[in-house]
């Protein structure tokens, strides 16, 4: 009889299962190193147009070389754009609204492009004063988000991501860190919250390209199975 019996088999999901685990967990780290990078690249190169107007003003012995004005800059905005990048496609997948608008790599790069255009504007276009120029870097952030978003919970977070950074910058500059020039709201200017705004929107955008592929790669090997 026990010659007869059959060989427990393991069940065919489980395989595939832990799979998809392994590989969503990867993909996950992968995720976050290159929207670090992303970011980190991102703000060498506008913070350094930031400097050069004399927008962004650094103690003099903070500054060590052309690429970098604070050692601390570059990882901190790596940072959040990691989270930020890894927070949208979560929050679509937990409020059960795919985010469909305009997912293809090419509007990606156009985002990209016109936030760089957005933060150009407030260090190289000259206004009669900071409300007019708050005023226009709002509107090109709401159509920026209008354009490559239109998401609620996009906007949502973009707003929040606004919020957190303006205060965490006021927060930097009270304290000596840095300081910006003529400063209209508190100690900054009134224009940076459009900037983090369209800098998440922007991020987020970026996240949710790079978890489609996560999606692609689970819903092949279930199909495959």
């Amino acid at each position: 009889m026990a010659e007869n019996d059959p060989t427990p088999i393991l069940p065919k999901k489980c395989g595939p299962y832990i799979s998809s685990v392994t590989s969503r967990g990867m993909n996950l780290v992968i995720r976050g190193i290159v929207l670090f990078f992303i970011g980190v690249f991102l703000a060498l190169v506008l913070n350094l147009l930031q400097i050069q107007r004399n927008v962004t003003l650094f103690p003099p012995d903070v500054i060590t070389s052309i690429f970098s004005s604070a050692w601390w800059v570059p990882p901190c905005c790596g940072t959040a754009s990691a989270v930020i990048g890894l927070l949208y496609p979560c929050m679509d997948k937990h409020l059960g609204e795919p985010h469909k608008f305009k997912r293809e790599w090419s509007s990606v790069m156009r985002c990209v492009a016109v936030f760089v255009g957005i933060n150009h504007a407030s260090a190289k276009v000259d206004f009669a004063n900071n409300i007019q120029l708050s005023l226009t870097l709002a509107a090109l952030s709401i159509g920026l988000w209008w354009t490559f978003d239109r998401s609620r919970s996009g906007f949502g977070l973009g707003v929040g991501i606004a919020f957190l950074a303006t205060l965490v910058s006021q927060l930097l500059v009270y304290n000596g860190v840095y300081q910006y020039t003529s400063p209209d709201f508190l100690y900054v200017r009134s224009w940076l919250p459009c900037i983090f705004f369209a800098g998440g929107i922007t991020m987020g955008n970026i996240g949710r390209q790079l978890a489609m592929y996560e999606c692609k790669v689970i819903a092949e090997k279930t199909h495959e199975d």
